[in-house]
């Protein structure tokens, strides 16, 4: 009895929510919206942080970053865990909002949708490039309440969570956390300079 309930509680959640392709277009749409806006090419420290403000919105960065830190998450205390949370949505967002300053107006197709479960899905999109292959950019998400969020972003098939978590298993391995912070702390810099020239 109780775990039909839940059950019947899930799926109203899931039926409540708008589906992950809506979603995904609707963050997509945004993001292109503030990068076309002309107002805010003549402003790039304010489009930089509508981006982040978006991104925001929608991405799961606590997931992501658990997901990141794999096994190594287990071993960090809780205020090690939120240090790192903090500083890794900050990382993640200077390197996102570096890569979609890059868009050009390029056609973005969404392909497909495909759910695992009542509570995950991918959203599959092609980046369409002049005289070149399209890039694929699927994004993963993860039913929150009553809400799809993006918890992994694949480029080309290449998770970039995946990606994160090899590098920094072989920091955490061979040098520790406060390393791990040192490096993303001077990455995260770096990638906010080369943005503000």
């Amino acid at each position: 009895m109780l775990v039909a309930a839940a059950l019947a509680v899930a799926l109203r959640a899931a039926a409540a929510a708008p589906d992950p392709m809506t979603v995904t277009k609707a963050t997509v749409d945004k993001f292109v919206g503030i990068l076309s806006d002309p107002a805010l090419k003549a402003n790039p420290g304010d489009r930089r942080q509508r981006l982040k403000d978006a991104a925001a919105e929608r991405f799961d960065f606590t997931e992501m970053g658990r997901s990141a830190l794999g096994v190594h998450w287990r071993e960090l205390s809780d205020q090690q865990r939120k240090d790192f949370v903090d500083l890794f949505t900050r990382f993640v967002e200077a390197a996102y909002t570096s890569r979609l300053e890059s868009y050009s107006g390029q056609q973005i197709d969404f392909v497909k949708e495909a759910n695992d479960g009542p509570d995950y899905a991918q959203v599959n999109t092609n980046i369409i490039q002049p005289n070149s292959d399209p890039i694929g950019l699927n994004y993963r998400l993860k039913l929150e309440g009553n809400d799809w969020k993006i918890y992994d972003v694949t480029v080309d098939n290449i998770s970039i969570v995946a990606n994160y978590r090899n590098q920094f298993n072989r920091v955490m391995n061979n040098q520790g956390f406060d390393t791990l912070m040192s490096n993303m702390r001077a990455k995260q810099e770096g990638l906010d300079a080369s943005i503000a020239k």
